[in-house]
């Protein structure tokens, strides 16, 4: 039955735009910081690689730990807004605070409860998303959401280099500034969380009650995909590798955001449309290609190209992801998308990890095509899989 205030057909709801809306604007305050801390740690404050090395570990082991938990208590309804609200107002309150910190364990210490934060509210929101929307608008309602997401990580990072190469601010004033669009975030928030606590459900809807304690196998395919994808760190590495200017990795970086929240609006109509299995599928065999791609780039431009390119990957598994995981979970979208954002969040940290070693051990060669080759197989595999249980849960979209 449909939430209660009800939804006009082909129309999203008032909550998954606003949730669009703050989606935008955090992740423009996030990544008018996140850009810069590498140079803050190493230069400001005087720490090396290995801080770095630190600060991204245990940020992203936090959020993945705390997403589980959260996603249990977001099976609770009426507890879902709170937890919303909490997860952004940490976010909020904690990331300036970065601007005043004369040491990398404080940066470390702050960047781990920031990532808090978004444990704390991402398994919810997403729920909250999945309860409104009718299902055959699930694509489009992520799709939105991941694609303002991504158009705020373009804005963010230029206003943080206009800001400096004006010279109207240093490094510390811009870490501070994220504030402001931080407090609009905050309003939107408590907005969007109110009169999300209908749910939308349709005959076909599976009711996977117990869900968090037999997960299907799709979650674990998804999770294989965020295992040998290879971080964007190291693909960054790789493009200056290939001559792409330290200066111009910003604009790189903003670019490639463009492209991810573009293909974000393309891969959640898309997923409407043809089911989130094929489109998923897409998503890793266009991946599996680029991979290979940079493993045998020789130039800064077919860095350039292959990047850019890789930023449809996002639209093209994200969107459907999510879909996915909202029909499987049934009633339990809480511990669904808890149980999805963890394991995929320490699968992508494990696996970080592991091409990071290989990366340095044999070379950005070998560890580009090892993540290319799992690639490929991921796909095979996951082709015979959607053969043999054609018109079964894993074929949502049909």
């Amino acid at each position: 039955m449909p939430p209660s205030g009800g939804v006009r057909s082909g129309v999203l709801p008032r909550q998954v735009k606003l949730f669009g809306w703050v989606s935008l604007l955090n992740d423009f305050a996030s990544e008018m910081i996140y850009p810069l801390l590498p140079a803050f740690v190493t230069g400001v404050l005087g720490a090396g690689p290995q801080a770095l090395g630190a600060l991204d570990g245990a940020a992203e082991f936090a959020a993945a730990l705390v997403k589980l938990g959260a996603g249990r208590l977001a099976d609770r309804v009426p507890l879902r807004g709170p937890l919303i609200v909490l997860g952004y107002f940490i976010a909020v309150v904690v990331r300036p605070v970065i601007a005043v910190t004369g040491a990398a364990w404080q940066v470390i210490g702050l960047r781990v409860v920031d990532r808090l934060g978004k444990g704390l509210r991402t398994p919810p929101r997403d729920a909250l998303i999945a309860d409104v929307t009718p299902v055959a608008l699930r694509g489009r309602a992520f799709g939105l959401q991941r694609g303002m997401d991504h158009a705020g990580a373009v804005l963010g990072p230029i206003l943080a280099w206009w800001l400096l190469a004006s010279g109207s601010a240093n490094v510390r004033v811009v870490i501070g500034v994220s504030i402001v669009p931080g407090m609009v975030v905050l309003v939107l928030a408590v907005w969007a969380v109110k009169g999300g606590e209908g749910r939308w459900m349709a005959g076909e809807a599976k009711d996977f009650t117990a869900f968090h304690r037999s997960p299907p196998p799709a979650l674990f395919a998804i999770s294989l995909f965020y295992l040998l994808r290879m971080p964007d760190t190291l693909i960054i590495l790789r493009s200056q590798e290939l001559g792409v200017p330290v200066a111009v990795v910003p604009l790189l970086w903003a670019t490639v955001h463009v492209v991810r929240s573009s293909s974000s609006f393309l891969g959640g109509a898309a997923t409407d449309r043809l089911g989130p299995a094929r489109v998923m599928w897409a998503g890793w065999l266009v991946y599996a290609l680029l991979a290979f791609g940079m493993a045998r780039a020789g130039t800064a431009a077919a860095a350039w190209g292959l990047f850019l390119a890789l930023g449809l990957v996002n639209g093209l598994t994200e969107s459907p992801e999510r879909a996915l995981v909202a029909r499987l979970a049934g009633t339990h979208q809480g511990s669904g998308f808890g149980l999805y954002h963890g394991i995929t969040g320490f699968a992508a940290l494990i696996g970080g990890v592991a091409l990071g070693a290989m990366f340095q051990r044999y070379g950005a060669r070998p560890a580009f095509l090892a993540s290319a080759v799992g690639g490929l197989g991921l796909v095979v595999v996951w082709s015979l899989v959607m053969s043999s249980r054609r018109g079964a849960s894993l074929e949502v979209g049909e």
